[in-house]
């Protein structure tokens, strides 16, 4: 993509990152208050029968999805006109994911600044490993890669995992402020659903509550896993890197139902998103088919994003992610 045609497709989506506070109040209240509302029915269902909780808890998890991309909107600052908004409304649905905003936030912005990046790979993204690094890992290294590239593990374990250890805890590079925030939210956490277990009972407490966060988050990483885990994906070294290439044939366009891109809030429109994380999520279809040279992205239905499980490792040469098999193949040896 030549410079030129970058700063006018730059320029072509700028107009459309900005907050449109009647949308985003809009959004807010089809979204917060339904979650709050079916939670509370299901806490009243589970005294009919503890199945009913269930079923209430994962209709839920539909607007918990939803107030995860409010709160990812808040991260980069384009969901309300003024930070100290944005940041007061990321610590609020923070709490409601169960992500703290500041160490979230910075960790995603990160993944922004160097998606596709070889060299930067590590922080707010899924595990990749190239051919070449496969090849030279260790016996351990390999069976460490293949459990966590495992499906059940990734989407299954996963969201255990993301919200109960990784979120609660800073890296060692993170300050101060971002510190205390994340030991903020673990706090009121404990105290809000310590008090919820003691009032409601163990049983009662995870029939409610278990559901929503295990399938919300199962669907959170898939959605992150899909947008940049597609056969012919970008990634490139940093002398090379490009932002914008990163973002048109590094991020997928996941064609979905209407239903489904307002439950997920059109962040299937990702290489809209990474072009300008500013534009907010009730922009990014308008975006999408304004801009004509976004319709080059590489588009990807349901039935196509399940075949993209077998991708494993990135290939450099050829530019294109492959499976174990393929890799052993070529090798003819055990990988």
């Amino acid at each position: 993509m030549e410079k030129d045609k970058k700063k006018m497709l730059n320029k072509m989506v700028k107009p459309f990152a900005k907050t449109n506070y009647t949308k985003s109040t809009i959004q807010i209240i089809n979204t917060l208050l339904p979650l709050i509302a079916i939670l509370v029915v299901s806490g009243l269902l589970y005294n009919v029968h503890w199945s009913l909780a269930i079923i209430s808890s994962i209709f839920a998890s539909i607007f918990l999805i939803r107030t995860f991309i409010i709160f990812h909107d808040a991260c980069h600052g384009s969901y309300l006109k003024k930070q100290k908004h944005n940041d007061l409304l990321g610590n609020v649905t923070g709490f409601l994911t169960l992500f703290p905003y500041r160490k979230w936030r910075r960790e995603h912005l990160i993944h922004h600044a160097g998606s596709g990046n070889l060299e930067k790979r590590g922080i707010g993204d899924i595990w990749v490993m190239t051919v070449e690094e496969y090849t030279e890992a260790s016996k351990f290294q390999r069976l460490t890669y293949r459990i966590y590239r495992n499906p059940l593990v990734m989407f299954v374990l996963g969201p255990f995992f993301l919200v109960f250890i990784s979120n609660r805890f800073n890296s060692k590079d993170a300050k101060k402020k971002e510190r205390i925030n994340t030991w903020m939210n673990n706090i009121l956490l404990l105290v809000v659903y310590g008090g919820l277990i003691y009032l409601l009972g163990v049983g009662h407490f995870f029939a409610v509550f278990a559901p929503i966060i295990f399938i919300a988050g199962m669907l959170g990483i898939w959605l992150f896993y899909i947008q940049h885990t597609f056969e012919d994906s970008y990634f490139e070294e940093a002398s090379e890197w490009d932002y914008v290439k990163a973002a048109i044939d590094g991020s997928s366009y996941y064609k979905l139902p209407k239903v489904l891109h307002w439950v997920t809030g059109n962040i299937g429109y990702h290489h809209v998103h990474h072009l300008n994380p500013r534009i907010p999520n009730y922009s990014l279809e308008e975006t999408h088919e304004t801009v004509t040279p976004l319709h080059h992205a590489t588009s990807i239905t349901l039935r196509e994003s399940l075949t993209s499980l077998k991708f494993k490792l990135y290939d450099k040469s050829h530019k294109r992610f492959i499976t174990f098999k393929e890799f052993s193949l070529r090798n003819k040896q055990p990988s």
